[in-house]
């Protein structure tokens, strides 16, 4: 199964940006504990690159990319250090050619018909769909993916436990990314992701 199935079967892609490189166990131990093999670590913060790294090398069956990555130089580093997939909050010419180079999915952020028609021309027909919350949610998928039906989405951002259930039950949607599901402590993890994934699952 390639990168993009594997997302799509898991349904889930929680958005971790780490402080420090301690919270990265504990994290990564609470997401398999509530039954989501999946982490986008966010390239927001210093030990970034390091929280990749640790990932990568602990945790060789979980599917670990890199997100906010908003440069060919971050994506470099990302793809050296062994990410399976590549997200952007917006499209980078620079980043999709990175990926591109290295065969590495790239979701990058839209929000516009244009920036559909972007991806669409770099053969992009995965999107995240970024700030789902502020710019319309389903709604603007519904008329987003009825105009462009070769595309789905990875809503991020308005998504949580109390909406999952019409996301995912939405044909256009592949997989919803969000912080929500690593909010709190290890516990309070695993349960949000636990219920998530029931959720997922029609349970």
């Amino acid at each position: 199964m390639d990168v993009l199935e594997q997302i799509k079967d898991i349904k889930l892609v929680p958005v971790v940006t780490f402080k420090n490189i301690e919270e990265v166990a504990p994290t990564l131990d609470a997401l398999l504990a509530g039954d989501v093999n999946c982490a986008e670590i966010c390239f927001r913060t210093e030990c970034a690159k390091d929280a990749i790294k640790l990932a990568i090398n602990n945790y060789p069956n979980m599917l670990i990319g890199a997100g906010t990555v908003i440069n060919k130089t971050q994506a470099i580093e990302a793809i050296e250090l062994g990410v399976k997939f590549i997200v952007s909050p917006g499209f980078s010419e620079d980043v999709y050619l990175a990926c591109f180079a290295n065969n590495i999915p790239y979701l990058p952020g839209i929000v516009t018909p244009t920036e559909i028609m972007n991806a669409i021309d770099h053969g992009i027909s995965v999107v995240k769909f970024f700030p789902a919350g502020v710019y319309g949610g389903l709604k603007a998928i519904n008329a987003l993916g009825a105009a462009f039906p070769q595309v789905k989405f990875m809503p991020t951002g308005g998504v949580d436990n109390n909406n999952l259930a019409d996301f995912v039950a939405n044909s256009k949607v592949w997989a919803c990314g969000g912080s929500w599901l690593v909010k709190g402590n290890s516990e309070e993890i695993k349960n949000i992701c636990l219920q998530a994934r029931k959720i997922v699952k029609g349970e």
